[in-house]
């Protein structure tokens, strides 16, 4: 049956907004891996546009500048990153499985999004100028809902008296680790790269000596 003038007309935007969301992706995944390797200061639009394999002007029409650009790239980021980090997501399991996901979660981050992890990092160590609000809007909340949970768990001695807040900060620099200072791990293993197996063994490793250090089982 022809398409009628109806359906047309209904369909254009929608394959704009397709090949727009694809042209978007594509020159966020080139400026994620700038960023990561090079920070904000040393990347440049131009040098994004030709990662893209887009002029600087087709750039500029989806991004109108390269900060409009970055805080994007951070709230993609952002999301990913708040997503692995909710204990309270995994109600009604037993708080050794929850730590357990929670690194799991963690470290699979890094594996599957190191230059993600590389551009957060990046930003945290300047001081968070694009994210100390967004930080502190949507970050900090799950955190201190978190942080509600294991005081629970102390209180009910499911776990050893530890500082809630170092025990997120211990587990938040063990896993991203492996994405920050890859270089440096692989160096160390005497790898090219990291595998499967090693990302395994980091959280079999990272799961044993936390659950030990918290006196769970």
């Amino acid at each position: 049956m022809p398409i009628s003038a109806e359906e047309t007309v209904e369909q254009k935007p929608r394959r704009r907004s397709r090949i727009r969301e694809a042209h978007e992706a594509t020159v966020l995944s080139a400026a994620e891996g700038l960023f990561a390797m090079n920070g904000y200061n040393g990347t440049s639009i131009e040098a994004i546009a030709d990662k893209a394999g887009m002029s600087k002007q087709n750039l500029l029409y989806y991004f109108p500048s390269k900060e409009v650009l970055y805080k994007r790239v951070l709230s993609n980021i952002l999301s990913l990153w708040v997503d692995k980090m909710q204990l309270l997501e995994q109600q009604g399991k037993e708080p050794a499985d929850m730590v357990r996901n929670y690194i799991q979660g963690k470290v699979e981050m890094s594996r599957t999004n190191p230059d993600a992890s590389k551009v957060f990092a990046i930003e945290i160590i300047n001081g968070a100028p694009y994210l100390k609000e967004y930080l502190q809007n949507h970050l900090l909340p799950v955190l201190e809902e978190d942080v509600k949970l294991v005081r629970s768990w102390i209180a009910e001695g499911r776990i050893d008296a530890v500082d809630p807040y170092h025990l997120f900060f211990l587990i938040w620099s063990a896993t991203q680790t492996y994405a920050d200072f890859s270089a440096q791990v692989s160096l160390s293993l005497g790898k090219d790269s990291l595998d499967d197996e090693d990302f395994q063994n980091a959280i079999d490793f990272l799961t044993h000596v936390i659950i030990k250090g918290l006196g769970m089982k």
